[in-house]
């Protein structure tokens, strides 16, 4: 309404029974004001005035302008809060939240799509078609606009969160706004989460589903790389897929992606299951309905820039993709009540699918997505804008609203944190073999027996291939000493080698000379006799 300039037609000093008349409509307009704020917001003997005016397109406002600033307009005898006011009572209104980049479209005078709405943990603000609300940005509960809703929140989940959702009638940076003293909106902490909410969030699921693992691989040729696993959940993307996400709008199929429109939406569809799954839902939700699942949960893991919309893609319905997932055995779906669908069951320790991929490329990947997707702040190179792809993969819960930005070293640190160790060991003429969790070093230790004899123990050769009964029967031949193979203590499925005698040497030829394994996976060859001393 003020995105062009305004004719003003009157500017008088307001009347003391004016003054009344408009605290009383104030206190009916906003009920949740109390006695005392509305006597701030309408004060009774400090300066205060009444602008008349015609917006651009014709109609006709009446502005109250307290101290020099907007406080609240009239149109059509419906009273409305400023910007100036709400960042004063942030509470005023049902507030909903969208991204930095959205204000400039709505300063520009275009309406808020649904689309552009960030889901909060919480879901969205209950309002019927009509309601006055307050629109905020990521990160900063002061608003920053006020709009009419266009449906209610039942009809936005309904929709798939596509369409019209707000009339937006004033904006900070509007004409309106440019009236008073135009100071900038004031830094309001999102509202705190629940300290319960976060402890069982951390108990059942953590962020990023698309990224888990960093790992060594370990190659017996000599070579020795670092390398890392990103594992793909099912059909979820990777930050290198990501990063080829349409534009906005974007339905149409990617065109360096030789997949149909229709597999496309598949793969987004799957992603943002999964991905509600692992960052929103916890078990205290079940059962939860599937319409609350989908418009609550599914639609806020949407990359920005992206539509979800379950009739484009091959399942048609949500009921039967969800069949699927059941059938998959990874949620369980009952009919509570006739007619509606919620699902009962998650099976949170279900199987995973991925693939791997090594560090440096991760780092690259990274990188490529920072840059292709412009993240990377423009007045601190050193710093990162996190979208919503990044703010699932790497932040927590309590940090999705607040954390706006990250630098490049703390961003590539949280994204490797995330991921889950595993090696790899490649012997020559064989396919490496890959193994989840972090790999132990071959350990040398000396014991003394009761004979007063030292013994060298070697654990762990499992690890690196090698047959602990044939490293026994080597040592024995070179050391010319008696050797035995047993079970290692408190390591199932494991062997320990024992050779009498301090045979560290031999050991240390054997494994960095002959296997060529290299010595940072070998502790304990410090152990070995010095010069002149007896084993």
């Amino acid at each position: 309404m003020f995105a062009k300039a305004f004719r003003v037609k009157s500017n008088t000093a307001i009347k003391g029974s004016d003054r009344r008349k408009l605290r009383a409509d104030v206190t009916a307009a906003f009920p949740a004001l109390g006695t005392d704020q509305v006597s701030e917001l309408v004060p009774g003997k400090e300066e205060f005035n009444t602008v008349k005016l015609y917006a651009h397109r014709g109609d006709a406002v009446t502005v109250y302008v307290s101290g020099g600033n907007p406080i609240l307009f009239e149109l059509e005898k419906n009273l409305y809060p400023t910007v100036y006011t709400l960042w004063s009572y942030p509470d005023l209104l049902p507030t909903f939240t969208t991204w930095p980049l959205v204000l400039e479209k709505l300063v520009g005078g275009a309406d808020l799509m649904l689309p552009g709405l960030v889901v909060p943990p919480a879901g969205l603000p209950q309002v019927q078609r009509g309601d006055l609300c307050a629109i905020a940005l990521v990160g900063n509960r002061a608003p920053v606009a006020i709009g009419v809703a266009a449906m209610s929140t039942a009809e936005m989940l309904t929709s798939g969160l596509k369409g019209r959702g707000f009339s937006v009638l004033h904006t900070y940076q509007d004409h309106l706004w440019r009236s008073g003293d135009k100071s900038s909106p004031p830094s309001i902490a999102p509202l705190a989460l629940d300290p319960l909410d976060l402890s069982e969030e951390k108990g059942s699921v953590q962020a990023d589903p698309t990224l888990q693992g960093d790992m060594r691989r370990l190659t017996l040729e000599g070579e020795e790389e670092e390398s890392g696993e990103v594992q793909q959940m099912y059909e979820e993307k990777s930050l290198s897929e990501a990063s080829e996400d349409p534009s906005p709008g974007g339905l149409n199929p990617d065109p360096t992606d030789s997949r149909t429109l229709q597999e496309q939406m598949d793969e987004l569809l799957q992603r943002c299951f999964l991905q509600a799954l692992k960052c929103r839902v916890k078990k205290a939700d079940l059962p939860l309905l599937t319409s609350t699942f989908l418009g609550s949960h599914m639609f806020s893991c949407c990359p920005e820039g992206r539509q979800l919309d379950i009739k484009k893609s091959s399942y048609r319905k949500l009921s039967k993709f969800l069949q699927q997932m059941q059938q998959e055995h990874i949620i369980q779906v009952k009919e509570l009540s006739k007619g509606v669908e919620s699902i009962v069951a998650v099976d949170w320790k279900h199987p995973r699918k991925g693939s791997i991929l090594e560090g440096a490329e991760v780092r690259a990947i990274i990188i490529s997505y920072a840059k292709k997707n412009d993240l990377v702040d423009a007045d601190n190179k050193n710093l990162v804008k996190l979208d919503p792809v990044l703010c699932d993969c790497i932040l927590e819960k309590n940090e999705q609203h607040t954390v706006m930005k990250l630098p490049w070293d703390s961003l590539l640190t949280r994204c490797l944190e995330k991921l889950q160790p595993a090696y790899q060991v490649t012997f020559p003429g064989q396919e490496p073999i890959v193994k989840k969790g972090k790999i132990c070093p071959i350990d040398i230790t000396l014991a003394q027996r009761a004979s007063n004899k030292k013994v060298t123990v070697v654990r762990n050769l499992e690890a690196y291939g090698l047959d602990p009964c044939l490293v026994a029967a080597i040592l024995q031949q070179r050391c010319q000493a008696s050797t035995t193979v047993t079970p290692a203590p408190g390591a199932k499925d494991s062997l320990q080698v024992q050779i009498q005698g301090n045979q560290v040497h031999h050991l240390s030829w054997l494994l960095l000379e002959e296997y060529q394994l290299p010595r940072k996976y070998v502790q304990g060859l410090e152990k070995a006799p010095r010069p002149g001393k007896k084993k």
